[in-house]
């Protein structure tokens, strides 16, 4: 039985727990609290900055991948100094770890952007807005993610407090469409396989639905993310799911906005939308096995996430009223904002796929993002 360990307890490592189960995989998880949401597979409870008992944990696995992409670069470097197999490793972790970064290796690639620049002073801020029509999108390096980190300025003193700790990205301030996303899984081997392009609608800088495949897409974008996606996990050496977050432009461009490298709120409808899974293709991945079918189980499915909580009489009036939705639950405390929890719906028909899925999920009482 191969061994795959997960650095962090949060829902993704737990919607990693079915699929692991089906293939025969023994799933080990390090979290971080032991009323974590992968508390099912937890074997360990420790810091995941912590170099030993990360060592530790790593003891014993065959693979060792993440449910999210803070653990340190020392720390992963240890891992491979070690001998474990870190996938995907902290060559390609450091491009999802610092945008910076990020933004100078996709130039490098080619891979097309919003124009940015690093910025280390209220001067050069200010020469970038002067350049960009006086408004432009301030992002800290590291640590943001779901709206933090993120700001639009008008002014050049607008990111006094960011700039005080360091350089920033500054990006233009995109005309969008629509935003988009492509995942794609890679192996070490060189296998990539993408899903079809979804569309995300997000709320308070936090993803609040998906719809897969993205709704009047033309063969060209389609062709276009999947591309970019794919020039991205080889260009970074990615293994495993790679989720691009994307901007659809009103002239009809496709521009990179984040990078996730590990399974992605957006790719949640595949658990039931797709012949693969992004968590069964995620394990696949990091253990090097052949990749699966990613194609849609029906025409369209609908995802939408659940904020603050999924109290059980509130799951079962969803699961009486929309006996076809399915609901999944994170086995989360309740907090304002947090994703508690989301539901999909699969149809022939958009309409229907999004009354089902919006029905089913307005019987929780939920709060959403600001």
């Amino acid at each position: 039985m191969p061994v795959v360990g997960v650095i962090g307890g949060g829902q993704l490592a737990r919607m990693m727990i079915p699929p692991a189960v089906a293939l025969g995989i023994e799933l080990r998880v390090l979290a971080e609290a032991p009323d974590s949401s992968a508390r099912l597979a937890a074997t360990t409870v420790g810091d995941y900055r912590d170099a030993p008992t990360v060592l530790a944990f790593a003891r014993g696995c065959d693979a060792i991948t993440f449910d999210h992409e803070h653990v340190p670069q020392e720390v992963l470097r240890a891992l491979v100094d070690a001998g474990a197999a870190v996938r995907p490793g902290p060559d390609a972790l450091l491009y999802a770890q610092d945008k910076l970064a990020m933004r100078a290796r996709l130039a490098e690639l080619g891979v097309p952007m919003p124009d940015w620049a690093r910025v280390s002073s209220v001067e050069e801020l200010e020469s970038f807005l002067a350049d960009h029509g006086g408004r432009a999108v301030v992002k800290t390096p590291r640590g943001g993610y779901d709206g933090k980190g993120v700001r639009v300025v008008e002014d050049a003193h607008g990111a006094d407090d960011w700039l005080e700790s360091g350089p920033v990205l500054v990006e233009e301030l995109v005309s969008f469409r629509r935003e988009l996303a492509q995942l794609v899984a890679r192996r070490p081997s060189g296998e990539v396989r993408p899903w079809p392009v979804v569309e995300t609608v997000q709320q308070g800088g936090v993803c609040a639905e998906v719809f897969a495949p993205a709704p009047q897409t033309t063969e060209a974008i389609e062709r276009a993310a999947a591309e970019i996606a794919t020039t991205v996990a080889n260009g970074l050496g990615v293994t495993g799911v790679l989720a691009v977050e994307l901007f659809e432009t009103t002239g009809g461009r496709v521009l990179v906005n984040e990078l996730a490298m590990r399974p992605h709120n957006s790719g949640h409808f595949s658990i039931e939308g797709s012949v693969t899974s992004q968590f069964e293709q995620h394990l696949r991945a990091v253990l090097d096995w052949p990749l699966g079918d990613p194609e849609l189980r029906a025409p369209v499915t609908v995802m939408i996430n659940v904020f603050g909580a999924l109290p059980d009489h509130q799951i079962v009036a969803a699961l009486a009223h929309q006996p076809s939705v399915k609901v999944h639950a994170y086995g989360k405390g309740p907090r304002a904002g947090r994703k508690a929890g989301h539901v999909t719906a699969l149809s022939d028909d958009l309409d229907d796929a999004v009354y089902r899925a919006r029905a089913a999920a307005a019987h929780f009482e939920f709060s959403a993002p600001d």
